[in-house]
């Protein structure tokens, strides 16, 4: 519509602007001549110079006798004799003059005269016929305005069509989702054996693990309707919007059952009722009232599914989890070794690779990537590629990349003193030594004393394999690998810099765990200290309960203390046995500023 403003604003403007020119310059006669007074016009006239006058309007076009041509003007509505012979002109000699007096044509002298007054007006009636549709458009506005804004999945937009075989690992999930696809082609099936068809399923799972991916695979396997909105498309200022578009969203699913309506997001809408300030928000209260009717309330349609995604399940009120709503709830983990091998595979089918890639080795160095974090680490390499000029994706690229998502980009500009990169490089080797030579520990795939996002330098060990289940032993080693830095400053510099103070948090906030949560102290014994509370206030929030003596406290701080300075006291014996070979790491970290697996493992062995 703004457009359309300023086409017609622009149209009107030259209009005008053509009026105006015709207006100036629309007698054959006003260009190109030199323009005189009366009083020189009666002068010529008494000198016998004038051979003939042309009056059109207000004009005079002068003839001389050497035939140039003059232009002058006259009074409206007096005649040029009359003004001449008023000015003293001579009336004989101006008797032996040709007078010729024209007209002005009907059509300039309606354009000169009628055009802008014309074109005035019809700007003024477009200008009340915008103000009038706006209004219109005001009033339909404001009854559309709870229309439901689902919209059907299906189209022929172009893109790929994203099936369950794109969708890597989660084979429980996919058997789950599977099941309700095959109820809504063959429900018979089912219902010979009494079954019912799930009102709803929810997809829990942790941001990028693969829930609207998994929704869109549904959306091309079902063949039925299926229609997708967000939550939050749901939430209006105005109190009613959001459960009208709720009412409408579920009647236009009826039209066409069976059908699936998804709800990305429902944490945005269906939060737990009574928390926030003033005991809760209406709207959105309204809006979950009317999810819960319809999803099972007195007139309930079996053949409208919905599915929803979420990631914060524990916000959520307990009336939309309950079986007959939510009667599924199918858990996305994060991908395990086998399955991140699977993804990456899937990701890389438009992308051309060596033929020395391994993914493999890939998901080995990525444990605790989601799908979404791999589908990152090989539009990262395929981006390194691009920046070197290859053409072709080759492991090297893969293996920057996977440091890239993880610590950020190489800060090659964030160059250290010679005296700080010495340091850095004890520090690292001291917590790759550590590792080496203490059970229970990860192996390592590579150190390095080249800054990456807000870390100096880092020493990356991966696991082997994926573990669920982790033993007191092997957090006492963490432990001490995580203060092997912080050893190797004091054994070899017998000083203390700021380079260990994020280890050092992340060793106090593990020993914590180990004594408050693992039960892991033989002091204290198989007992959990603090006691998670929600708190109402903006929202809903999880803070920690003190429900313990101060008493316990102190012995928690001690059993804390006591666990670090075990692990501390672990990691300075480890590094002073092997001073030497401490010190050739070091020595080659500077010189290199990076070691891989191989080279590191070598240099042990020398």
């Amino acid at each position: 519509m703004k457009s359309l403003i300023k086409y017609v604003l622009i149209v009107f403007l030259v209009l005008l602007l053509v009026s105006g020119l015709i207006a100036a310059f629309g007698y054959p006669f006003s260009q190109n001549k030199t323009e005189v007074s009366l009083t020189q016009l009666v002068s010529q006239i008494n000198s016998s110079q004038v051979k003939g006058i042309i009056v059109q309007g207000d004009i005079i076009e002068i003839t001389l006798n050497n035939d140039s041509k003059e232009l002058t003007n006259k009074e409206p509505n007096v005649s040029i004799a009359e003004i001449l012979v008023n000015l003293g002109a001579d009336k004989t000699k101006l008797n032996q003059i040709s007078v010729d007096v024209k007209s002005d044509s009907g059509f300039t002298y309606y354009l000169v005269n009628f055009l802008p007054i014309i074109l005035t007006f019809l700007f003024i009636i477009f200008i009340f016929w915008f103000m009038f549709r706006q209004t219109q458009r005001g009033t339909m506005q404001a009854f559309s305005f709870g229309k439901t804004k689902a919209r059907l999945a299906g189209g022929d937009d172009g893109k790929k069509k994203v099936t369950f075989d794109d969708v890597a690992g989660l084979t429980e999930a996919k058997e789950e989702i599977s099941e309700v696809v095959e109820f809504l082609s063959d429900p018979k099936k089912f219902q010979k054996l009494g079954a019912r068809i799930p009102r709803g399923i929810l997809l829990i799972g942790a941001p990028g693990t693969g829930k609207t991916l998994l929704a869109k695979a549904v959306a091309n396997e079902a063949n039925v309707p299926f229609y997708f909105v967000s939550g939050s498309e749901f939430v209006e200022m105005f109190v009613g919007v959001g459960a009208n578009r709720v009412r409408d969203t579920f009647e236009m699913a009826k039209k066409t059952a069976p059908s699936i309506i998804f709800i990305d997001e429902i944490d945005a809408v269906g939060r737990h009722r009574g928390a926030g300030l003033g005991g809760g928000h209406d709207e959105r209260e309204q809006t979950l009232n009317q999810i819960l009717v319809e999803m099972d309330g007195f007139d309930t349609n079996d053949a409208v599914i919905v599915m929803a995604a979420t990631n914060r399940p524990d916000i959520l009120d307990p009336a939309l989890l309950r079986p007959g709503r939510f009667d599924r709830r199918v858990t996305l983990d994060e991908p395990s070794m086998k399955d991140r091998e699977a993804i990456l595979k899937i990701h890389a089918l438009d992308k051309p690779l060596a033929k020395d890639v391994n993914f493999k080795v890939v998901a080995e160095r990525t444990p605790g990537f989601s799908g979404a974090d791999l589908a990152n680490l090989l539009n990262e390499a395929a981006i390194l590629a691009v920046r070197k000029n290859q053409k072709e994706i080759i492991q090297l690229n893969l293996l920057q990349a996977i440091e890239k998502v993880m610590l950020g980009p190489e800060r090659r500009s964030h160059i250290l003193t010679k005296k700080e990169k010495e340091i850095a490089a004890y520090h690292e080797a001291g917590h790759a030594l550590v590792a080496v030579f203490l059970p229970y520990t990860d192996p390592i795939h590579k150190i390095s004393v080249v800054s990456r996002g807000q870390v100096g330098g880092y020493t990356l060990k991966l696991p082997t394999e994926d573990r669920h289940l982790r033993s007191k032993s092997e957090f006492e080693s963490e432990l001490a690998v995580l203060l092997g830095g912080y050893a190797a400053e004091r054994l070899v510099f017998n000083e203390l810099t700021t380079g260990a103070a994020n280890d050092l948090k992340i060793a106090s906030e593990l020993a914590r765990k180990m004594v408050t949560q693992f039960g892991m102290s033989d002091k204290l014994g198989p007992v959990t200290f603090g006691e998670k509370e929600e708190l109402v206030f903006l929202g809903r929030e999880i803070a920690t309960e003190k429900n313990y003596s101060n008493e316990i406290a102190f012995q928690i701080d001690s059993e804390i203390k006591a666990l670090i300075s075990r692990a501390l006291k672990k990691a300075k014996e480890t590094l002073a046995k092997k001073m030497a070979t401490l010190t050739k790491i070091a020595t080659e970290l500077i010189t290199k500023e990076t070691l891989e697996q191989k080279e590191f493992y070598a240099l042990l062995k020398t």
